[in-house]
């Protein structure tokens, strides 16, 4: 076929050629002829180059260096920053390709996409790289002109990248290996939250729990009522359902907590143990109560001796934060350390029996705890105690990190900043034996 077009257009060709070539002016005609054809070709040459309708000659797939330029990192030293932002689009076609086609205006790259339908509209949430210098405020107002509604956004990080399915997994994993995972695993969902668990159940509060806006409330395992409040963002039907069930799984799997040990050696050369400590503790802790001094008791409950029974059972639920305790051989809890969640904030508070204070245990307890917060993405803990409270408050000094201190009501606030140094102590379960 390409033998038979090749001689039939050298047939038309000479028969052209013989037609013009014959006439009166014939080879000035085909002099023309091949002038202009050389001139078109040329001007057809230069208008593609121009426009980039052309490859280049030694194109080998890669892609150009300005295309680069505009899809990678930018800025003047080719910075660039994580956002998180979600808005409210309308329900139709090709309002989501005016959003992306407003954020590749500013040389935004979009990393992951969910959309969460509602009745009317739909919410996007998007993780964003963008140029450094680009302000969260360029790009909210880009957005805005492209359809976007009731848009929030705020900084990302790497932890951000990872896709969506498998940051649910990871969390109901953490969930099923203890309980005290829930309300982290609940805030890490939902994002910037807060979470307080009620232990008196709501009568009127539905099995499948409530959604009120930017408020969900939902039964407790252990039948309380656990409220999540975002005041500046309405949570989606989408996130609604993620929560319960993350609640039903840890209804399901009933209570639970890491069953490790590590072996410490204080000064004395004696061997204790540090474990996690839950409800089914509560009767040593209670006996070591009976043994500490009342100075001891008051020192750590700001309050009537004879009431310090009373907050155990709070304290060793593991659906109000975590709890370490101190063991001798004998099996005798001689230290309690808690970690607290407390709304957005974290508590810790320790508790040594007369007899084995001065050992390093509560040092030992609260770089601990302070760890636990850390690897659970608290930004600060606070201690609340008294100013004679010399032990608590060299024990928060040693861990060298930054403190503020104040005075609420005649008791000593210390807080730790945990986004400076990290704190060297591991967690009681890592590299545990096992019971």
């Amino acid at each position: 076929m390409e033998l038979a077009a090749l001689f039939t257009a050298v047939a038309v060709a000479d028969a052209v050629a013989n037609l013009i070539g014959h006439g009166p002016d014939g080879p000035a005609l085909l002099l023309v002829s091949a002038l202009v054809l050389l001139a078109t070709a040329g001007f057809h040459t230069w208008w593609s180059r121009r426009h980039g309708h052309a490859p280049p000659a030694d194109d080998t797939g890669a892609r150009p260096l300005a295309e680069e330029q505009q899809a990678g990192p930018s800025g003047a030293e080719g910075a660039s920053a994580l956002w998180r932002m979600r808005t409210t689009v309308r329900d139709e076609p090709g309002s989501l390709a005016a959003l992306c086609s407003a954020l590749a205006g500013h040389r935004v790259d979009i990393l992951s996409l969910q959309t969460h339908p509602l009745a009317e509209g739909t919410v996007d949430e998007f993780l964003l790289r963008a140029p450094e210098d680009l302000a969260a405020s360029e790009i909210t107002r880009a957005v805005a002109r492209a359809g976007g509604a009731d848009t929030w956004i705020e900084r990302a990080d790497a932890h951000d990248l990872v896709d969506a399915p498998t940051r649910v997994l990871g969390l109901a994993t953490r969930t099923a290996l203890d309980s005290a995972e829930l309300p982290l695993g609940l805030r890490q969902l939902l994002g910037r939250c807060t979470i307080r668990s009620l232990p008196s159940p709501d009568a009127e509060l539905p099995q499948e729990g409530v959604l009120e806006d930017t408020v969900m409330r939902l039964r407790a395992p252990e039948g309380g009522v656990i409220t999540v409040e975002r005041p500046y963002l309405p949570f989606t039907p989408t996130e609604f359902a993620r929560a319960r069930a993350l609640v039903e799984l840890d209804a399901r799997l009933g209570p639970r907590i890491p069953r490790g040990e590590d072996v410490l050696k204080p000064a004395d050369g004696s061997d204790i143990t540090v474990r996690r400590a839950d409800a089914d503790d509560l009767d040593a802790a209670k006996a070591m109560h009976a043994r500490c001094s009342a100075r001891t008791l008051g020192l750590r409950y700001h309050g009537p001796v004879g009431d310090a029974d009373r907050y155990l059972g709070h304290l060793l639920s593991p659906r109000f934060g975590r709890t370490l305790a101190v063991q001798t051989a004998s099996g005798k809890i001689v230290g309690l350390g808690h970690l607290l969640w407390d709304g957005d904030e974290t508590e810790v508070a320790l508790l040594v029996e007369d007899a084995w204070q001065r050992r390093g245990i509560g040092r030992e307890l609260l770089g601990r705890l302070v760890t636990m917060a850390a690897e659970a993405g608290c930004a600060h803990v606070y201690a609340v105690t008294q100013s004679a409270n010399t032990g608590m408050v060299a024990a928060m000094r040693g861990l060298g990190l930054p403190l503020d201190y104040r005075i609420e009501e005649g008791t000593l606030v210390v807080t730790a900043r945990l986004d400076a140094t990290p704190v060297a102590s591991r967690l009681p379960y890592e590299r545990a034996r096992e019971r």
